[in-house]
């Protein structure tokens, strides 16, 4: 048999992206993912330009019993986008966008980012539910799930997917929708990437912007209960054109300064959107107030700032079904003791139509209403991995009091990713048929970069 740097040569005749072996000059860029802890290092980067390509890269894997991973946008905190001594499957050559007007259809390759999505449907007027950060991956966010401020109108990313071709571990390749292989297609839309290599998505569109209401509002740190508070009230009673996040972080200005800020998108009309935030400008008075009319693709990057690449990250997450006192209070303490600036504390209300999926319909099963806690370390110096680690975990466990047993699989960490309790936490009562499924598609479990289902 071939050695694997003689069947890599062989293979790149054919090849129409790029295999990157150690040695190649763009390999160190090719390996690199969003969160800067991750520094593993592949035997090969195989750049993917279509299914054949990915296929390819499947049966040089499996011929030299290597292990799989798989880049979509490579923003997964867990960095499972990348392996060690193994093949990383990178789709980001693959970030084409084909939009059908008339259908409200789009099509969308596997390594496309939520940036890359929205400028082209947003050409017609048309969204479809995207992360509330425009760099991260549609591949990922969607088979985990897909938070975005469309959520409570449209349901979650993977509630407006209307389809995907996808690569198995035996190099077929499969289309799974509503009509083909629906068991499969049942599997994906929360599954992760247990089942394939996801090469092409597509979307069901829906009529919003160009223009939307959106922005934040930002309070002094020292009003953070207060702010808190207000935040409660306001999401007991939204309406599904809206979505709401309350902040606890630094002031972006080097300041150092502590601050609460409250960001809202309302995708109806512009009329319905100036009486929704009329209340959330006046509440303080805000230091900051920068809540109105702007361009849909703009509500969608005003995170983007937050969170950048080759930053240091290490996050965990809660599910809260009420923001109770105990809860704020444990929040204000560790808002009190963040490690570094870049540190920060996000609560994500969840109501409208993403809850009101019958949790049995995809794999996806976080379908109560209530807020997402997450707790998000991120930092630039290594010197400051012990610290910033510690302070989120000592967060974590300070909340569970408060909180209740759903996890967010986007949002667990690489260290998270091999506890059993876990799946259950992710899964709920779905775990024994996606283990099914599992078992018929991937029998071997040659995916298992993820929360793995065995």
């Amino acid at each position: 048999m071939a050695s694997f740097e003689e069947a890599v040569q062989g293979a790149s005749k054919f090849f129409a992206g790029e295999l990157l072996l150690p040695s190649a000059p763009s390999y160190n860029d090719a390996r690199r993912v969003h969160n800067g802890m991750i520094d593993r290092r592949p035997a090969l980067v195989a750049r993917c330009r279509g299914v054949a390509d990915i296929v390819e890269a499947v049966g040089l894997a499996r011929a030299h019993k290597l292990g799989i991973s798989v880049r979509g946008g490579g923003h997964n905190v867990a960095g499972r986008a990348c392996i060690d001594a193994g093949v990383m499957i990178d789709l980001s050559l693959m970030r084409g966008t084909l939009v059908d007007p008339a259908k409200k259809l789009a099509w969308t390759g596997g390594g496309a980012t939520w940036k890359d999505f929205n400028r082209e449907t947003q050409q017609f007027g048309l969204a479809t539910t995207g992360g509330v950060v425009s760099s991260t991956g549609v591949a990922g966010l969607t088979l985990g799930g897909g938070f975005g401020w469309l959520m409570p109108r449209f349901g979650m990313a993977l509630d407006n997917l209307r389809a995907v071709r996808l690569v198995l571990a035996d190099g077929s390749t499969v289309w799974a929708d509503k009509d083909q292989n629906p068991d499969l297609f049942w599997a994906v839309r929360g599954g992760g990437g247990n089942l394939g290599v996801a090469a092409l998505f597509g979307f069901q569109l829906h009529d919003v912007g160009p223009m939307v209401t959106g922005g934040l509002v930002a309070h002094p740190g020292p009003r953070a209960r207060e702010v808190m508070q207000f935040f409660r009230d306001t999401t007991e009673r939204l309406p599904d054109e809206a979505f709401m996040v309350c902040a606890l972080l630094c002031a972006p200005d080097g300041s150092g300064n502590k601050i609460v800020g409250v960001a809202a998108q309302h995708s109806g009309s512009l009329s319905a959107g100036e009486a929704f935030v009329k209340p959330i400008k006046a509440f303080g008075p805000p230091i900051m107030d920068v809540l109105g009319p702007m361009p849909y693709v703009a509500s969608n990057m005003m995170f983007d700032d937050s969170f950048v690449k080759g930053s240091r990250n290490y996050w965990k997450s809660h599910f809260a079904a009420e923001l109770s006192d105990g809860l704020i209070g444990a929040l204000i303490d560790a808002f009190e003791k963040l490690p570094t600036p870049m540190c920060s504390l996000l609560l994500e209300n969840f109501h409208g139509a993403a809850t009101r999926v019958p949790i049995g319909d995809t794999a996806y099963a976080m379908r109560d209403t209530g807020y997402n806690v997450l707790i998000a370390a991120q930092w630039t110096d290594p010197k400051d991995d012990e610290r910033c680690v510690r302070w989120t975990r000592e967060t974590y466990a300070s909340l569970a009091p408060y909180v209740g047993p759903r996890r967010y699989v986007n949002y667990l960490n690489d260290d998270e990713l091999g506890q059993p309790d876990n799946l259950t936490a992710v899964y709920g009562p779905n775990l024994p048929r996606l283990r099914q499924i599992k078992k018929r598609y991937d029998p071997e479990n040659i995916f298992n970069q993820n929360l793995n289902i065995q």
